[in-house]
């Protein structure tokens, strides 16, 4: 059973900005790019899913204007980004020192931006992963770096009381997928 997390394409936002759910569209040719590399490397018919995200649903749209074989995506608000509250569209250099030593802190249960803590976010992609184990078949994720990162936590069997540090893993670009 091969689970293929899927990367939003490149945004249209200045580098260096802090989004999760901010909805912030992505660029239409890195879209059409990323979904010609995918069409060509996933099975006939696998079921999508994908964020509520409109940089997700546009990279759902395009894979499936190239892939007629596959199905309507499902979106799945458990695939979204973690919502960093207040600081969604701010630069990551006007966070203050202060304000990600409090996250690094308590990076399980502090909610980053006032909106969502890292313990909640993992319990929202938790439940998308699970499903998806009970299911046990192939699928497509379209979604973004965070729940990506959660899947390959939960891939290793780490889900609960996460340190910052071990919030490493491999890091997908944008466009680009990986496989579990």
């Amino acid at each position: 059973m091969t689970l293929w997390l899927v990367r939003h394409a490149k945004v249209l936002a200045e580098p260096g900005v802090c989004y999760g759910a901010l909805e912030l569209e992505s660029d239409p040719a890195a879209t059409r790019a990323a979904a010609a590399a995918l069409a060509g490397e996933l099975p006939l018919g696998i079921p999508l899913r994908c964020s509520p995200r409109q940089r997700c649903r546009a990279l759902a749209v395009a894979l499936r204007s190239v892939r007629a074989d596959l199905p309507v995506e499902v979106v799945d608000p458990r695939l979204a980004e973690m919502d960093f509250g207040v600081w969604e569209g701010q630069p990551w250099s006007a966070i203050g020192k202060e304000v990600l030593d409090a996250w690094t802190a308590d990076f399980w249960g502090h909610r980053f931006g006032g909106q969502q803590s890292v313990a909640e976010f993992m319990a929202q992609v938790s439940g998308a992963w699970q499903e998806h184990h009970q299911r046990q078949e192939d699928a497509v994720w379209i979604t973004h770096a965070g729940v990506i990162r959660g899947c390959e936590l939960l891939s290793r069997g780490l889900g609960g009381a996460l340190q910052s540090h071990e919030w490493t893993g491999t890091e997908v670009p944008t466009g680009a997928w990986l496989r579990l």
